[in-house]
């Protein structure tokens, strides 16, 4: 065999190597190569890096001298990994150590936060596409982890500072500055974060991913953060003139976001306290004229908020005196506009035109403001000449919310003293001239009461700075219209100087419309305080039935004295003996409403909130001691314990606050409604009580209102859960301001429903209902009683909500108290105020003329929607069944009446028959229709001879 195998060569070679070597881990050895460069740092990232890689590379990248913020490929690849890869796979286990930090660091540019804004696009993109069941990806815990990362990026008052410091540090020429610090504006300050962010926290909500609200998705708190950079950026001393502009810059941006009030609330206090306002001015001086006016208007009504909000105006007979707030807001003021004329010509029209809706509210700040213009003598004679002359406009008389006139007034005194007592002469030539003279003739010549008072106490005052005794004008007055001259006449003694910007430190005010009730969730289960009983030991109690018992079934079973339904358990454990006490003390009812906590004492502090508030009202002075703290408190207050009269009780509270003492509280509600930070049914809530007050105080008594709350369903089994039951419940939204104008609306148009069917072509007009006649209705009607609120609901009630409103719509068109949910409740107040007021309310031809401007300027919004437009027939038709003197109503208002009846004949036209709703509409349009036909039918020729005029 051994044949058969031949050798045909031999060679020697070395042992050879295990099939199976011992060779150490690729990350180990990946480990071992240090990051020496840019390009290192890049390639350890895309090869699969271990933690302890990554953690070289952070340290790397946060060395002195580098830096990702130029937009150049390397950085930009190192960027696009960092977002798209590392942090994806290793944020969750970084986020609670110090590499966090060095990650935030190498990220808080604009190159890198360019990439992730990219990167939120394309997960809120994915999250939105619909796929196949086994293609679905989870993105949102990456969507979470990516806004946490821009949390940790932008957190801190030093994020802009030190992005700056990045751009002036590492940028080559100053083109490249300008380029990449208008990148970073556009996106941390025009709102490309914040938009991305609010989308990105949307896409969480809708996933049920339980994670606390983001605060850059909130416009508020970011806005807030923003301001505070601002303070940090403009605090720095000794900066060169590339850091000024960009500062500037920063700063018109910050406009564009929406939130300029908010901005400004955070950025002027830090200011303040460091006392750096003088860079401040110097900033604005260098922004376009309408960025100026913005930030200006911003500051004064963060003043007004911050230290005159709750400034009571008070007409008694004593001396004005001066305030260290006024002196130092007159010196924040002039500060800001001492060598700047687009502020000072500003500060001149605002206080004349009503510019700023926190100045026309504010007579401290027009104090302020006047001192601060005392400084120049050319602007103060600007503002006195051009207050004569609006003063006694003819168009501005007639037309002009009272509220504004007041404040002009108010302006007017103010200035004069000034001027007195710089230079005498030009207000005496200003009081001999042709503009005052006839200002004042159109003045007493006024159709409004309250017109012609104001120019009777300007015009006195005035007259007995320049006059001679024997020539000062006289007019006899009554009652509270003396003193009231009187005070007009102490405001031109008012000498407010110009104090220190550090006075506004010192003070301690807090504003009163900020503060709320903390939301505490309800406890599921209250857990008794004795020890529990687990396992019965000893003996037991055996309970044994009989046939017997059986014949004691028809005797009748009384129910135990004093049983609580609490006792019902079998766990006497269980049973609170602690059960709380009425409150029977304002401060005891403060402390209860506020500890939500204890169910039990918050429940029932609420349920006698208000008999005991009508019952300590006239009692000495606890009420009225806490009145403000009280509406406060009972205003923010939220059902978080789900109580089942909350609505209700809190309303009757509300309602009880505001007839404590009428005029001021009325005051504070109306100036709360359009100041404060309240949301859309605590504002309702607020114009509820107006409204229900006003009429308690006229003596009228609400059978549609004396549940505030709907009864409970028939069959309990079938209703849905209580928090859905409130979303799915009809008339969810409906008032009780819109239940008391439905009931008014239906006793007016009885009497003329026939009378209106005839008239208008259309067979189903007006014949939703049976209506009764009209000696029916007189009959239920109530006899004539005092009306309490007559004398006050002009200048405390009505004349607040209407001037106010008319300063928010000329401040910003996009008004929230022009929307769908807040003008319907708003005009029905005014209807209902009106109403309860009467016809013999002196105030009423000025009220009336108010009114019907502010529903003529809103027609535009009621034929948008059927609310509006439902509110509004109501307010024409309230109007002309409140003026009872039709002919004087024809005299005043003919153009109005004419143009009122044409409007609402199209609308009723328009309008089409089938549905309940547009039926009731066409109820309404129907019976202002006709009351108009009657006034122009009667009084057609002396309308005839006013509107002749009429141009």
């Amino acid at each position: 065999m051994a044949d058969f195998l031949t050798a045909v060569s031999t060679k020697k070679v070395k042992d050879a190597e295990p099939l199976i070597q011992d060779i150490k881990s690729p990350r180990i050895r990946e480990d071992a190569v240090s990051i020496d460069s840019a390009e290192s740092a890049l390639g350890a990232l895309k090869n699969q890096p271990s933690q302890e890689t990554i953690n070289n590379v952070l340290r790397y990248l946060t060395t002195d001298g580098f830096s990702l913020i130029l937009p150049e490929p390397l950085n930009a690849s190192i960027a696009h990994q960092l977002v798209n890869d590392t942090i994806p796979n290793y944020w969750r286990t970084l986020r609670s150590t110090a590499e966090a930090n060095r990650l935030a660091k190498i990220l808080r540019n604009p190159t890198c936060l360019g990439h992730i804004i990219t990167r939120f696009r394309s997960l809120i993109a994915d999250s939105r596409q619909i796929k196949a069941l086994g293609d679905a990806r989870n993105t949102t815990e990456h969507i979470s982890d990516t806004l946490e990362l821009v949390e940790s990026i932008l957190h801190g008052e030093q994020t802009s500072h030190l992005v700056l410091q990045g751009v002036l540090t590492f940028s080559k020429n100053a083109v490249q500055i300008k380029l990449i610090w208008r990148e970073y504006l556009a996106q941390a300050v025009s709102g490309r974060i914040l938009s991305i962010a609010a989308e990105a926290e949307d896409v969480l909500r809708k996933s049920e991913t339980s994670k606390v609200a983001s605060w850059i998705a909130d416009g508020n708190r970011y806005s807030a953060w923003l301001g505070q950079n601002i303070a940090v950026l403009v605090g720095q001393k000794g900066q060169g003139e590339e850091y000024h502009e960009a500062v500037v810059e920063l700063c018109s941006k910050a406009l564009g976001l929406g939130y300029t009030d908010r901005i400004v609330g955070s950025l002027l206090p830090v200011l303040l306290d460091n006392g750096c306002i003088e860079r401040l001015a110097d900033l604005i001086s260098c922004m376009k004229t309408f960025e100026q006016r913005k930030y200006m208007n911003a500051i004064i009504a963060f003043v007004v908020k911050q230290y005159f909000s709750t400034d009571i105006v008070s007409k008694n007979d004593a001396s004005i005196a001066s305030s260290k707030s006024i002196s130092g807001a007159a010196g924040l003021i002039y500060t800001l506009a001492r060598d700047n004329d687009v502020l000072k010509d500003h500060l001149v029209s605002s206080l004349t035109r009503s510019a700023i809706p926190a100045l026309d509210d504010s007579l401290s700040a027009r104090r302020s403001v006047i001192a601060a213009l005392t400084k120049d003598d050319e602007k103060l004679h600007t503002l006195l000449e051009s207050s004569i002359k609006l003063f006694g406009d003819s168009v501005y008389v007639k037309h002009t919310p009272v509220l504004q006139q007041e404040a002009l007034a108010q302006t007017l005194a103010l200035c004069s003293g000034y001027v007195q007592r710089s230079q005498p002469m030009f207000l005496t030539m200003m009081a001999k001239s042709t503009y005052h003279v006839n200002g004042m003739s159109n003045r007493i010549g006024a159709a409004s009461t309250r017109a012609r008072f104001l120019g009777i106490a300007v015009g006195s005052a005035i007259s007995k700075m320049v006059d001679k005794p024997e020539l000062q004008l006289k007019f006899e007055l009554e009652g509270a219209e003396t003193e009231e001259a009187k005070w007009y006449e102490r405001l031109t003694q008012v000498d407010d100087k110009v104090g220190k910007v550090a006075d506004l430190k010192t003070q301690d005010k807090s504003v009163a419309s900020m503060k709320r009730v903390q939301p505490k969730p309800k406890p599921a289960f209250k857990p008794s305080k004795a020890p529990t009983i687990t396992e019965i030991q000893g003996p037991r109690v055996v309970e044994i039935l009989t046939d017997s018992e059986d014949e004691d079934a028809d005797l009748m079973v009384y129910e135990k004295l004093d049983s609580d339904p609490e006792d019902d358990t079998d766990d006497p454990t269980a049973i609170n003996r602690n059960k709380p006490t009425a409150p029977v003390y304002i401060r005891d009812l403060i402390a209860g409403l506020r500890d939500q906590e204890n169910y039990d004492r918050h429940e029932l502090c609420l349920a006698t909130a208000a008999p005991l508030i009508r019952r300590k009202a006239n009692f000495g002075t606890e009420v009225t001691d806490h009145l403000e703290e009280l509406a406060n408190l009972l205003t923010g207050l939220q059902d978080n314990s789900e109580l089942e009269s909350f609505a209700q009780q809190r309303q009757q509270a509300l309602i009880a606050v505001l007839l404590a003492r009428p005029a001021q509280m009325a005051q504070w509600f109306a100036r709360s409604f359009f100041s404060g930070d309240y949301s859309l049914t605590q504002r309702i809530a607020m114009l509820t009580t107006l409204g229900l007050g006003a009429r308690e105080l006229a003596g009228m008594k609400d059978s549609s209102t004396d549940d505030l709350i709907p009864a409970k369903p028939a069959f309990p089994s079938k209703q849905l859960p209580p928090h859905l039951h409130k979303i799915y419940a009809e008339n969810n939204n409906a008032t009780s301001v819109a239940k008391i104008s439905s009931s008014m609306a239906r006793e007016m148009l009885s009497p003329i429903a026939s009378q209106a069917a005839d008239q208008l072509s259309g067979p189903n007009i007006l014949k939703v209902r049976t209506f009764s006649s009209r000696m029916e209705v007189e009959k239920k009607r109530h006899k004539p009683i005092p009306n309490a609120l007559a004398q006050i609901v002009a200048d405390n009630f009505f004349f607040p909500l209407t001037g106010r409103w008319w300063l928010q719509i000329r401040a910003s068109n996009d008004s929230i108290y022009s929307s769908t949910h807040l003008l319907p409740p708003f005009l029905q107040t005014l209807s209902i105020l009106l109403n309860a007021s009467g016809p013999n309310t002196l105030a009423l031809p000025q009220m009336t003329r108010e009114y019907w401007d502010l529903l003529l300027s809103v027609r535009g919004l009621a034929s948008k929607d059927k609310n509006i437009l439902n509110a509004v027939l109501f307010g024409f038709l309230m109007l002309l069944e409140t003026n009872e003197n039709k002919e004087s109503l024809a005299t005043e208002q003919g153009k109005e009446l004419m143009e009122t009846q044409a409007w609402v004949k199209m609308v009723f036209e328009s309008l089409g028959a089938g549905s309940e709703e547009d039926e009731r509409v066409r109820v309404l349009a129907a019976g202002v229709v006709v009351r108009c036909q009657e006034v122009v039918e009667k009084y057609q020729r002396r309308m005839a001879g006013v509107l002749m005029d009429y141009q």
